[in-house]
């Protein structure tokens, strides 16, 4: 049972969302323009913000629902923490190595998000509201993805008390992990390079 919702998690984050509804509704696959990645942020860029929300929402619902089904009808969460954390990995690396789309998928920020909510509700209100005052000041989503997962371990621990190694472990990731996937994004900011997100 274990291994299977493992499996099922990353099979449900391979689902790639910005691809499919690029190419049925716009006959445009995403991954072939902009920033080539499919993420929310370049489906916004490429194709407009109606369907790159849609994408948003979709992607962080992936996460979340991953999660919550575990929790609601595998087992408690507080009776294996390794386990949840696994489905949770396994969901974000399904989405930036999704199977059904050749493996080219997203940064996976908008499924650690959902993640997040899941996990760490209270945290993921405060760093979506820095997130919207970096992005509404810079107009870098990039730089409020990098700064906001830089502070999950913080507020997981400081504002919710979590303390299980396996949680705290997973929050280090994700605080690793988003800088890492966004390498390019740092260059570019370094330099001055990188590009803002303008409403449309």
């Amino acid at each position: 049972m274990e291994w299977l919702s493992i499996l099922a998690c990353y099979l449900l984050g391979s689902l790639p969302t910005a691809v499919w509804i690029g190419k049925k509704y716009h006959q445009v696959d995403v991954r072939e323009h902009g920033s080539k990645n499919a993420g929310a942020t370049n489906t916004i860029r490429v194709l407009g913000w109606k369907t790159g929300l849609v994408v948003l929402l979709l992607d962080m619902a992936k996460g979340y629902g991953a999660v919550k089904t575990v929790m609601y009808y595998v087992l408690p969460p507080e009776e294996n923490t390794l386990l949840l954390i696994l489905i949770a990995t396994a969901t974000v690396l399904g989405h930036i190595f999704p199977l059904f789309a050749k493996f080219r998928g997203g940064k996976g920020i908008a499924t650690m998000a959902g993640i997040s909510i899941a996990l760490f509700p209270l945290s993921l209100l405060i760093l979506l509201g820095l997130f919207l005052a970096l992005f509404l000041t810079f107009r870098y989503v990039s730089l409020g993805s990098i700064l906001a997962a830089i502070s999950l371990p913080f507020l997981s621990f400081y504002i919710e008390g979590n303390q299980e190694p396996e949680l705290v472990v997973f929050t280090i990731l994700i605080a690793l992990i988003v800088p890492a996937t966004h390498h390019k994004n740092i260059k570019r900011l370094l330099r001055g390079e990188e590009k803002k997100l303008k409403p449309q």
